[in-house]
């Protein structure tokens, strides 16, 4: 079984959660806890990656990487 891995940024906005993937355009999801919008973001990918298997589309490599930059105050 292949297995994909994306890498996946969490937003907090008024509130709610956001989440996006920097190498999935168009895929993203919301959520009211940080827990509850990993849950739908898991499932967004899952449905993005099996659509673009079943159109005969290439799944994109995963690029993207995150790391924290830290400044003195």
């Amino acid at each position: 079984m292949t297995m994909y891995r994306f890498l996946v940024v969490i937003e907090i906005a008024n509130g709610n959660y956001s989440v996006y993937s920097p190498d999935l355009p168009g895929c993203v999801a919301t959520g009211k806890t940080r827990d509850q919008v990993a849950r739908n973001m898991h499932a967004a990918i899952e449905m993005h990656v099996r659509g673009l298997l079943e159109d005969k589309l290439p799944v994109p490599p995963s690029r993207s990487f995150a790391e924290y930059v830290a400044v003195p105050a």
